[in-house]
Parts: structure tokens; C-alpha cells; sequence
């Protein structure tokens, strides 16, 4: 199967008032399909938009050769004391600098000149408990840079931020849906195009190092961080994160609408046993290997600039002091060249959470030695202070103090900081534009996954009477979760106000005379259920937003994935009024609602799909956007039957014993449509395979419902014996596609001996002889590997 040439049609079109381009790249042989579907800016370039692995290999190649800084960075290394080369390992909050909170944080010029110029501290993060305004960002990192033009050898300060589903801690900025929503639309070039608009924004505010993506795996649903990931297989969380990588770096990371990415959190991080976080993981090392390390491995391949390291520990060892996961596995067998930083005092936590250090001085050796190159420390001196100790001493050497230097002034030297370390506020004017929020608007339109739709309730008639309730009805906080303006998002009077709630965007849709709306509970209070079920009696149908609130790390930790009692009760009195209930989940990570779930007609899943969130929810209530979003994880029907997608097949067979695991309440990669599209013609070639031999898939997709939809085609590889239990399935290969009415498509996929592979007994990747089975949408076809390379 070769590739043809390529036409590509362009089509614009006015979303809500934003002028778009919607692109779709088509072959020109009839009815050959390449590539999916995406929204561009007016005025952006074109480009051939391709499958998952298409897409993922071009965007791993798809770097500029930029000069060389070895020479500069060696020279001024040359120059530097001691103390000067501990001070650009140090990072410290912007409180150390600073005095006020929010809008009123003003730099104060003794902290300021502490820090800087006496410490020469080599970095600085953060807000103090709130977004600034641009304004504010740029009088910030002008008089940081312009102290630190005071120092002997004026190195300028590399300031990071997190931005984490676009430039959250600035006022006007464009926001998105969380990763895992972004996951949920399966749709690569669309994540390289939030990250582009998240880049420009950041540089926009002068900041060069931005904090994300997370690529922790989502396979522990508890963890309050899982909204943070994308999703639970590492296929498609390695796609999208190269994409992300792409859209923050660009093909040159100092230009002035790119950031360096810094990859978290280095590894492990996402699979605490209990649920909580930071807490301890036990990780087999294979199953470290098959499930944790592709999403880091491939990133570094694409050339982000930095990582973090998991706070957590790893099968009792504290990452942060793990020497053979920072320097054996990360430098030497990854071959990572960039930056390590640590995050919020973990150095200090060797000391007062693991207790595998007595004094911090000790917990410094430790983690220097292990890898880490920079210390969040993040509010004292201390981790200076004690690094020049153990340095004379003679506890550290100065060869590794040059080490993790070289990398702090490289990283400094690739952004662009000692070229151009002031903001450019000719940017300002391209914060939160109408064309960027049209592009977080598709985003959050395409991650919405409809999950049931009995008797083709939805999409509803315009002219209905509606009931909305429920606490995630009429709040922003639910729409964007944690990250949004605070670090817990907690805080509602710093939202916008001209964004619409779900309850906003369905008065503006269909009129406040058909809506009525009535709280009926809080997250996890009742506040007036009998109303709401007295006001569902009355309306034509009942809408239910439910979920979760605003959390992030730690204070977002759980006992239960069951949805709170109140809101679950106030679903099921809304259903007994007999009128149809479209339940609508607004929540970061799976929540179970076994209790609601058959009584309900239709269930929609939002995530967090940011401020634009609750106009895409109406769209695709009232049949303006078709949905199309999938499932990047396996939503659980009970809180102690948690279970993956590719689990081992007799985990889900009846055994001599009886027991069998508890089917999902919905399946990974599950997702309706208003429309209905039928798969054929599977064929694999060659069916017998030797060697390097490239496996040949191609399957025929048709439109056969009545209007135009999106599909995301996925393709699926089972290993039907191997040395160690296979899975039933994995996902190798997706493409996102858009129909119209009777159109059908054919589809190509190759697949390599690399895809054949797993994580053996010895810890590397192992290819074996055998027969393999390809699935897509319920059709099958085999073939078999008769050698291996």
C-alpha cells in the first residue's frame, strides 16, 4: 500500500461569531482517505493532516537546526565561581521577590536584589496566589531581568509558569479543555494547535519555560491528578504529547511564539497503589517500561528542553533520589540532554516525608548525585547554602556542579534569554483573540463524548421546555477545574464574566422562557431536590449536569469514586418525575453514577472543557455540533472493579472458580454519534509476515446516518500467544475523520515490527513468532510473524 498524492479541500465557516477554517485533506484517488479533520485559524497555513503514527513520526523530525550555544555556554562557564554556578541550580516562588498577593504582588527591590544579584539564583516561578494581568506580567519579568543585569556576568533569570490548559495564570488568556478532554478528541493536530495559542500566550506575558504537558498515564482513576493526563493507554497519550511538545517548542524554541516544554512528571507519578497522591507506587519494571516510560521516551525523542521529576516514590525508592531512573535510565539509556528540575520541595521531602535523609544537606547530596540539575526549594536559601558546603567538602564534585550548569545556561541560551530576556509586549494584543477561542471552543466541541443516547433523545428540539439542575449547571469552576486562576480554581469571583455556564449557553441557545433552572444540590449537599423534581414534572425534558468541582494535587484526593450522595439522589428524583433526563458529566475523572445511569435517556461526558465549555455543551445538546468524541480511558461501574481496556482476556471470562471482573459502565474508546458509520473490508497483507516485513491494513469506512459526523477509526492489535500473558487488545493506530451523509472512506495503516513488541521477562522490548489478530470496530483479520529481525 503506497501513498498517493494528495488535493485538499478548505471550507470557512463562522463558529459563534469566529472566523475558521475548517480543513480536510482527501486523496485524489476516489475514495482513499489520508487523513482527518481539524479547525484552523483564518489565515493559518494548510497541511496534510495524517494518521496517529504519520502525524507522530513528522512531528518527531519536525525541528530547525538552530546554533549551537556549546561554545557560548562553555565560555561563560569558565568564568564562573562556585557560589555563581549554585546559584543558577537554585529556583525560587516569586514571594522570595515579592510582597502583596494577586494584582496588588509588587517586586520588592531588596528581595529582588537577594535573590538575583547576591544569590544569582538561576530561576524563578510561579504566582503568589493568583493570575496577574499581562501588564503586570511584563513590569514582573522587566525588573527581574533588569536586576539581574546587575550581576558580574548579567545571566539572565529563566522564569516557568504553569501553563496547563492554556495560560491559566494570566487574566484574558485563551483557555482549554483539560488533557484528558484534549485526549478525548483524538485529535493530535488540534492539540499542536492549543499548544501553539498556549505558547504565543506565554511569551505573550514574557515567560520562555512553561511546566507541562503531563504525561503520567491515567490508569488510577482516584488520583486527583488524572484530569491532568491523556487517559490510560500509551499509544494515544504519546501522540498527543509529541503533538503538545510540538505546538510549545515549534521548530525553533527562542522564537518569539514558543516556549521550552518541561515533560511531567519523570515517572511513575500517576499509579500510587492507594489512589492518593504522592503517595507510593509499586511498579513492576516491565510494566514501568511497557505503560510509564513511551510517553517520556517519545517526547525526548521530539527534543523537549526540560522534565520534572514524580514527588512520589517508585517501589520504595523516592525518584528523586533514584539514581538509576534520573541518570542510568533518563541520561543513559534515553539519552535526555536537557534540564532536570525538581518540584515543590522535594529535596526538603527526602528529609520530612521519606525519611531517607536526616539533615536537608544530606537530602541535597542525595538528589544532586542522583540527577536532579535544579531545586524547586522553593522559599529559603538553604539548598545553596548546603550545595557550596558539600562541594568544599568535597561530598559533591565540582564536575557535576559544571554538568548541571551547562544545562541551565544551554536551556537559558536555546530560549532565546540572553538574546532577548525582556517581554515582547507587541504580543499583548494577541491575548485571548476571537480566533484563539474558536479554537478552544472546537476543542472543547470535539472532546465531548456522548456515552448513551436511548430512543435518539438527543439532540433535543430547540423549542422544548427545559429543566436544568445540578451543581455543574451554572459553574465555570466545574467547566475548567483546577489550574484555572488559582492553583485550585476554587476562586469564582476571578473568572470571567462573559463566558456562559452550561445553564447560560442554554437560555442564549433556545431562550429563558423554555429554561428553568433550579440548583437541587451543591458537590456533596442537598440543597432542593424536591423542587427540581417538581420542575421536571413541568418540562419536557430534564437536564442534569453533575460531577465534580474545582481541585488540583493533593487537597482533590478521594475515599470513593461513587459521585457524591447528593447529587446522585437529585438525578434519581429528577428521573421518577418520568420525564426524559439527559445527564451531563462534568468531572476530571470517572465518577461512577451505576445508581442513575439506566434511568437516564442520554448521558453526555464533558470533562473540563474550559470557559468555552458550557456554549460546546449546548451545541451538541441541541444538535449544532455533532459529537465525536471518544473515551480516553475505561470508565469503572463500580469503585472496586477497576479495570483497563487492554486487560488480559480470562479477566473477563467465567472461571472453574466463578469469578469474573466486573464489565466497565463504558468502554475505552467508546463514543456515539448523531450519525451512524458502518466498517468493511478489513484487510491485513501480507498474512504472512517475516522479519522487517511492514504490515499493510486498510478498512473502508460509510457515513449511514443522516447528517455529516466524525469518526475516530481505531485500530487495535492482540498478540494471541506470547511468553508473557498477552492483552486482548492495544491500540497502535487512529485517525480522526470527518463523513458527510453516504460518504465512505478507506483508510491505510502500516504497521512495523516495533508494534508487535512488549516489555519482556528481562525488561526490554521482545518481538516473538507468532500469530497476531488486527480489530477495528468489531471486524477481525490475522496474519502471522514467522521470523523476528
Amino acid at each position: 500500500m503506497r501513498k498517493m498524492l494528495t488535493g485538499l479541500a478548505v471550507i470557512s465557516i463562522w463558529l459563534q461569531g469566529f472566523p475558521v477554517q475548517l480543513t480536510r485533506t482527501v486523496t485524489a484517488q476516489p475514495n482513499t482517505l489520508k487523513v482527518t479533520s481539524v479547525v484552523k485559524p483564518e489565515g493559518a497555513a494548510t497541511e496534510e493532516i495524517p494518521d496517529s503514527q504519520r502525524f507522530f513520526e513528522t512531528a518527531l523530525k519536525a525541528r530547525d537546526d538552530v546554533p549551537d550555544p556549546t561554545s557560548r555556554v562553555e565560555a561563560l562557564l569558565a568564568q564562573m565561581t562556585l557560589e555563581e554556578k549554585v546559584g543558577q541550580m537554585t529556583q525560587l516562588e516569586i514571594g522570595m521577590v515579592s510582597q502583596g498577593k494577586g494584582t496588588k504582588t509588587k517586586i520588592d527591590p531588596q528581595k529582588l536584589e537577594k535573590a538575583v544579584v547576591k544569590y544569582g539564583v538561576g530561576s524563578i516561578i510561579n504566582v503568589t496566589d493568583e493570575a496577574f494581568t499581562i501588564d503586570q506580567w511584563h513590569d514582573t519579568i522587566r525588573q527581574i531581568q533588569e536586576s539581574a543585569r546587575h550581576n558580574r556576568l548579567k545571566i539572565p533569570v529563566l522564569y516557568g509558569i504553569d501553563s496547563i490548559h492554556g495560560v491559566n495564570y494570566v487574566f484574558g488568556s485563551t483557555l482549554f479543555p483539560q488533557e484528558i478532554g484534549m485526549a478525548a478528541t483524538w485529535d493530535p493536530e488540534l492539540m499542536k494547535r492549543a499548544a501553539e495559542i498556549t505558547a504565543l500566550e506565554t511569551r505573550a506575558c514574557g515567560i520562555p519555560w512553561n511546566f507541562s504537558p503531563v504525561l503520567d498515564i491515567g490508569r488510577q482513576p482516584l488520583w486527583p491528578r488524572f484530569y491532568e493526563t491523556f487517559g490510560e493507554d500509551p499509544y494515544l497519550a504519546k501522540v498527543m504529547g509529541v503533538a503538545t511538545i510540538r505546538g510549545y517548542e515549534g521548530t525553533n524554541v527562542a522564537s518569539r511564539d514558543h516556549v521550552a516544554a518541561c515533560l511531567k512528571h519523570y515517572m511513575g507519578y500517576s499509579f500510587p497503589l492507594s489512589g492518593k497522591d504522592r503517595s507510593p507506587a509499586w511498579i513492576p519494571e516491565n510494566y514501568l517500561r511497557e505503560y510509564f516510560m513511551p510517553t517520556f521516551q517519545a517526547a525526548i525523542a521530539a527534543g523537549a528542553h526540560s522534565i520534572m521529576v514524580n514527588s512520589g516514590e517508585v517501589n520504595g525508592v523516592p525518584v528523586h533520589a533514584s539514581h538509576y531512573l534520573l541518570t542510568d535510565v533518563l541520561r543513559n539509556e534515553l539519552g535526555f540532554r536537557g534540564l532536570v528540575v525538581s518540584d515543590w520541595e522535594d529535596i526538603k521531602k527526602l528529609v520530612t516525608q521519606h525519611r531517607i535523609a536526616s539533615t536537608e544537606k544530606d537530602a541535597t547530596r542525595i538528589a544532586v548525585m542522583a540527577g536532579i540539575d535544579m531545586s524547586m526549594v522553593p522559599s529559603d536559601y538553604s539548598f545553596s547554602d548546603d550545595l557550596i558546603a558539600l562541594v568544599e567538602e568535597g561530598s559533591i564534585p565540582q564536575a557535576r556542579i559544571d554538568e548541571a550548569v551547562r544545562r541551565i545556561l544551554r536551556l537559558k541560551f536555546e530560549v532565546g534569554l540572553f538574546d532577548s530576556p525582556m517581554p515582547d509586549t507587541t504580543l499583548k494584543s494577541r491575548l485571548g483573540s476571537p480566533e484563539s477561542r474558536a479554537v478552544s471552543l472546537q476543542a472543547a466541541r470535539e472532546s465531548i463524548t456522548l456515552l448513551k443516547n436511548s430512543d435518539n433523545v438527543l439532540p433535543l428540539a430547540k423549542g422544548s421546555k427545559v429543566l436544568v439542575t445540578g451543581p455543574a449547571a451554572d459553574s465555570l469552576l466545574s467547566l475548567n477545574n483546577g489550574w484555572t486562576y488559582t492553583w485550585q480554581g476554587t476562586n469564582a469571583g476571578l473568572y470571567p464574566k462573559d463566558r456562559l455556564t452550561i445553564r447560560g449557553a442554554i437560555e442564549a441557545k433556545v431562550g429563558k422562557q423554555n429554561v428553568s433552572y433550579v440548583a437541587g444540590s451543591t458537590i456533596d449537599k442537598e440543597v432542593n431536590i424536591g423542587e427540581a423534581a417538581e420542575a421536571a414534572r413541568k418540562a419536557d425534558v430534564a437536564i442534569v449536569c453533575i460531577g465534580e468541582g474545582a481541585y488540583a494535587e493533593t487537597p482533590g484526593n478521594i475515599e470513593d469514586l461513587t459521585l457524591d450522595d447528593s447529587q446522585l439522589k437529585l438525578a434519581a428524583a429528577v428521573a421518577a418525575a418520568g420525564k426524559p433526563v439527559v445527564i451531563v458529566l462534568v468531572e476530571g475523572r470517572p465518577r461512577i453514577i451505576r445508581r442513575v445511569a439506566d434511568d437516564a435517556r442520554a448521558i453526555v461526558l464533558a470533562y473540563n472543557p474550559g470557559n468555552e465549555g458550557g456554549q460546546a455543551i449546548a451545541d451538541v445538546l441541541f444538535g449544532d455540533y455533532n459529537p465525536g468524541g471518544k473515551l480516553p480511558f475505561t470508565y469503572p461501574r463500580y469503585p472496586n472493579a477497576l479495570i483497563t481496556y487492554d486487560h488480559k482476556p480470562y479477566e473477563l471470562q467465567e472461571t472453574s472458580f466463578g469469578n469474573i471482573a466486573s464489565r466497565p459502565q463504558f468502554e475505552f474508546g467508546e463514543g456515539l454519534s448523531y450519525s451512524t458509520f458502518a466498517y468493511s473490508d478489513l484487510r491485513v497483507e501480507p498474512k504472512a509476515a517475516t522479519g522487517d516485513a511492514e504490515i499493510g491494513v486498510s478498512v473502508t469506512v460509510k457515513n449511514t446516518g443522516p447528517r455529516p459526523g466524525n469518526e475516530v477509526v481505531q485500530l487495535y492489535l492482540h498478540d494471541l500467544v506470547a511468553s508473557m500473558t498477552p492483552s486482548g487488545k492495544r491500540l497502535k493506530r487512529f485517525a480522526r475523520i470527518h463523513l458527510e451523509p453516504a460518504q465512505s472512506r478507506t483508510l491505510e495503516f502500516t504497521l512495523r515490527t516495533d508494534d508487535l513488541s512488549f516489555i519482556g521477562t528481562k525488561n526490554k522490548p521482545v518481538v516473538e513468532p507468532g500469530e497476531f489478530e488486527v480489530m477495528i470496530a468489531g471486524l477481525t483479520r490475522k496474519f502471522t510473524l514467522s521470523q523476528v529481525p
